[in-house]
């Protein structure tokens, strides 16, 4: 599949209806980045913007980036209509094409997981290379499927965090591990379904740098 037909995916998917998701923030990442503090954050396939909104809302200064300009646009309206412009920026990319320049003391992938292409290994690397000495990074993943999903879906094996994390190429050495492991939360499916959704999560902090000693 190409990257234009990849894009056009998504695109597609988004054009379903009037707006995806809830619009709120993923709860793994409120959970472990509200003990922090505010800095430059990195939501890297933010659609259409709730965990942006929330991070910006409790004081970051966010760069969110998707590869669908349709859910772009409607994060901007909402970004304007809280008037958090100045908080946010918002930037069309194919992630596994490109990345963000520079560093953050947060960066955030929620649920990064795609029926089509999608290079998590180059976009998780370069993501954790993207983290400031003492900044953190979170990776959430589905662990299993909804049990209101397809048969099909339901029989998916997903990767273990560990699994996940092994494919990253970073320095372990150089990184604190606050949580590598899956945890069971509940949830309500689309059609009022009760039910419990497992997560695998990867939260790492980077070492700060060192700092001279006088002589």
């Amino acid at each position: 599949m190409t990257a234009s037909e990849v894009k056009q995916h998504w695109e597609d998917r988004y054009a379903e209806r009037e707006r995806f998701w809830s619009g709120h923030v993923n709860a793994r990442l409120a959970e472990f980045a509200t003990p922090l503090t505010p800095g430059r954050a990195l939501d890297i396939g933010c659609g259409e913007g709730g965990d942006t909104l929330w991070l910006a809302e409790h004081g970051w200064d966010v760069l969110g980036v998707d590869i669908s300009d349709t859910a772009l646009s409607r994060a901007a309206a909402e970004v304007a209509a809280r008037g958090l412009t100045d908080r946010v920026r918002l930037e069309q990319m194919d992630l596994s094409e490109s990345f963000p320049a520079g560093t953050f003391d947060l960066v955030s992938a929620q649920f990064l997981q795609s029926p089509v292409h999608l290079d998590r290994v180059r976009i998780f690397t370069a993501a954790a290379n993207a983290v400031a000495p003492g900044g953190v990074l979170i990776i959430v993943d589905h662990g299993a499927a909804p049990p209101w999903a397809s048969t099909h879906l339901r029989e998916h094996v997903f990767p273990s965090a560990e699994e996940v994390l092994q494919t990253v190429e970073l320095d372990e050495r150089q990184w604190d591990r606050v949580r590598v492991g899956s945890a069971q939360r509940d949830a309500v499916g689309p059609d009022g379904q009760a039910g419990v959704l497992v997560d695998n999560l990867i939260v790492l902090r980077r070492e700060a740098a060192e700092t001279g000693q006088p002589g």
